[in-house]
Order: C-alpha cells, then structure tokens, then sequence
C-alpha cells in the first residue's frame, strides 16, 4: 500500500477542486468540507498540478482557459499514484463522456450537479481509490419546522445543562436516543462519554455483571476484570433504552448505585466511586408498570425528575419532507446512487402515511426506494405497497393543514419574520396573521 493510501485510510479524504469559476470552486469547496472532507481548490490546470499532491480526488470543470479538464485527467493519471479524477461539465454529451472514459476519468457528471450526486461520486470515487468516505452525517430527527418539534428541541436546551436524570417517553421508532444525545451534547459533560445499552438486550443473568462489571473469578469465564457501563461511562451519561425491560433482580441495585454513585463490581469487596448522568427510555407507561408491580416506584421516582415525551411522526407531519430529504442525502452519500429527488406524488403520498414505525420506519422506506428507483426521481411505483393501498390506515391531511405546514416552512426559512415570509407567499401580513390565528 502507498503511503497517501495510507495515510487516507486514516485520515480525512483529501478533495482538490478546480474550476475557473470562483464562485461555483467556492460552492462546491464549501458542500465538500461540510461532508467533512479535506478541501483544497486551484483556478486551472497549472495550479492544480502544483496542488494535487497527497489527493484522493480531483473534481475538475471541463472547460477552462489554457488546458482544459480533460487534458488535466490524462496528465493526473500518468503520476506513479495518480488521484481518481472527476469531471464536470455544463456542456455534457455522449462524445464528452467517452473522451473523459479515455482520459481515464473515474466519473462524468453534467452541471449543475445536486449535492446529493456531487457526494455520491466523491465517495466512490473515494472507495475506488482506496481511502475511506466521510462518515455520513445523522439524520437531524430533532429538525423540523414543526411546533411539536420547536418545544422539544427547547426543553431539551433547558435541561441539557441541568444535572437530574431524565425519563424519555415514545414510541418505538421515534428517535428517543437521539435525544439523549442531544441532552448529552447540551450537558456540562459533553466531553465525556455517551454510553448507550438497550436494557432488553441484557440477559437477566448477566444484567449485574454488564451494568456494574465484575472482578476476575466472580463466576465461570469471568477470567479477566471488567468495569461495567456504569464506570465506562464516568464522567459522561449512560443512557439506559427500553428501562422497563430491566431484569427485577437488578432494579434496586441500580437505584443504589444512583442513590450512593458508587458501584460495587459482582465479586468485588469495595464500592467503587462513579460520576455519571443516567438518562432512561422507554416505548411503555412506566407508571402504568408502577402501578401494576412489575416496576420499582422508589427506582421510578429516582429516575424520573424529569420526563420528556418525544410526539409520534403522525402528529407532525409537517416534518416529514425535510427528514426524508434528509435520509436521501444519507443513502445516496453512503450507496453511491444516482437518485436526487421524490417527485411531488410520492412526497405527497410519504406526508399521508400514518407512520407505525414513525421515523425509523420513514428511513426504512426512503433506503428501499432509493434503491428501487430506476432513474433520478423516486415515483410512486418506487414506493412500499402498504403507502399506497387505498383501504390502508393514512390519516390524510386536510387542505388547511398543507396549507399551514407550508406557511410554518416558510415562517421558519425566514427565522419567523412574518413580513418576510408574508412576501413570499404572496399575501398581505393580515392575510397571513389570519390563517396563522385558524384553529
């Protein structure tokens, strides 16, 4: 292996950008690096062989003054460790494409290239070349111009920074780890380590040994010391998914642990000090499981001082567009497709859905139509079944709430300027204030 592949399988990919245009090289500089890339641009051919050293990939424009993108590729790939060279160009034909093949281009895209494809291409280009792709962002399931969705990302903002532990409610699917991550990221401890365990996961006979580790020879195959996630988390926040499947044997030792943040290893002598957040969650009415015996009250009370219900997508539907998007972006970025849009009868079929699986089942969906898809634009057909049988359970939105999901888009893309966003709509601002007062 050469060092520059080496170095990259380590390392953040390194992007030149060439393009005559500063502009549109400023642009695409900007969408690369917020892949978290290594970006470097040149103005032409000259500049970038002076500034291709140590690169993954060139993304050249085709045309330039002086010598052009093409002649630029069949310079870069004659070098003893040439990088992968991806073309653009506003002039794209089947003439353009086989010479830019022969100039031993690893991909050809037409301008204006769609972010989504830009990034596809690199992170191939990427793959081919040896070095390893940015890793694709997670989707924003705390994003979304919905009102639902602004009280939650507030109260998570005022009890990030607080020291309680917090009690997530949801339904399965809802993104309830991500907001214990976002409680975490908004908490003094954002340094320290975020350790998560789905408690339903931890067989009963090892749940002690797994949550407050072990000492050598506590029990058979115990041959070596662990700390347990308690003390792998010291310092940062353990976030305990689905508490209510925590084995009964094990419940009070942890509201000991909570009580005396300490924790004693099993087979261990001493108790061994821990400073950590716990943040639990659960799909289920813990305090339905309180009131029927198969949930500790005094372990309940501990770890509830404060909750946090996360709304079922169903009741905010105005954010299904921009979480979708989102999950295309992730699925072309980290597949290598070509598909870039929904066209507007499958995105409104996606807003009618009733979404069982709320988020998790919405990012299942965009995955296996985006592979499904036979060109650029997820269609109908492309779609599960299930979305589109008529008898199915879709609570279809009324006309006056489209029209108010679009009024709260536009409201937030203007940061809630109601002149702004009044402007835009093409209304008067007491045309506006109306429909905004509408129940």
């Amino acid at each position: 292996m050469s060092p520059r592949v080496a170095r990259a399988a380590s390392d953040r990919g390194r992007v030149l950008v060439v393009d005559d245009d500063p502009t549109l090289r400023d642009t695409l500089a900007l969408v690369l690096a917020d892949r978290g890339l290594d970006v470097r641009t040149a103005c032409d051919a000259h500049q970038a062989r002076e500034r291709c050293d140590g690169c993954d990939v060139v993304v050249t424009d085709v045309r330039m003054p002086g010598e052009d993108g093409l002649q630029l590729a069949r310079t870069l790939v004659t070098r003893p460790d040439p990088p992968a060279v991806i073309v653009l160009t506003a002039f794209g034909g089947f003439d353009d494409a086989v010479a830019a093949l022969r100039a031993g281009v690893t991909d050809f895209l037409s301008k204006p290239v769609p972010t989504p494809e830009l990034i596809a291409a690199v992170n191939r280009a990427l793959r081919l070349h040896g070095a390893r792709p940015p890793a694709s962002p997670e989707v924003p399931t705390l994003d979304g111009a919905s009102l639902a969705m602004g009280r939650l990302r507030d109260r998570v903002a005022r009890m990030g920074p607080l020291e309680g532990t917090v009690v997530i409610h949801g339904e399965t699917g809802t993104g309830k780890e991500r907001v214990a991550r976002g409680l975490h990221a908004a908490s003094r401890r954002a340094d320290g380590p975020f350790v998560a365990v789905n408690c339903a996961t931890l067989p009963e006979a090892l749940a002690e040994s797994e949550l407050f580790g072990h000492v050598r020879g506590a029990f058979t195959g115990a041959v070596t010391d662990q700390p347990g996630l308690l003390r792998q988390a010291d310092g940062g926040t353990l976030f305990l998914d689905e508490i209510g499947d925590l084995p009964a044997a094990v419940q009070p030792k942890l509201l000991r642990a909570l009580e005396e943040r300490s924790v004693r290893p099993v087979g261990g002598g001493r108790e061994v000090p821990v400073d950590v957040r716990v943040i639990a969650a659960s799909h289920r009415d813990l305090a339905a499981d309180v009131e029927a015996g198969r949930f500790r009250e005094d372990l309940w009370f501990r770890l509830a001082e404060l909750e946090l219900e996360v709304p079922p997508l169903r009741e905010r539907t105005d954010d299904v567009p921009e979480l979708a998007e989102a999950f295309l972006e992730q699925t072309v970025a980290t597949e290598g497709l070509r598909v870039t849009a929904f066209s507007d009868e499958a995105m409104g079929c996606l807003c009618a859905w009733s979404w069982p699986g709320n988020v998790r089942e919405l990012r299942h969906v965009v995955y296996q139509a985006a592979a499904l898809a036979d060109g650029p634009t997820i269609g109908l057909d492309d779609l599960p079944p299930r979305l589109l049988r008529p008898h199915a359970e879709i609570a279809a939105p009324t006309l006056d709430h489209v029209e108010r999901a679009h009024i709260e888009r536009v409201l937030a893309s203007v940061g809630g300027n109601r002149t702004a966003a009044a402007r835009i709509l093409g209304v008067d601002r007491k045309t506006l204030y109306r429909k905004l007062l509408r129940p």
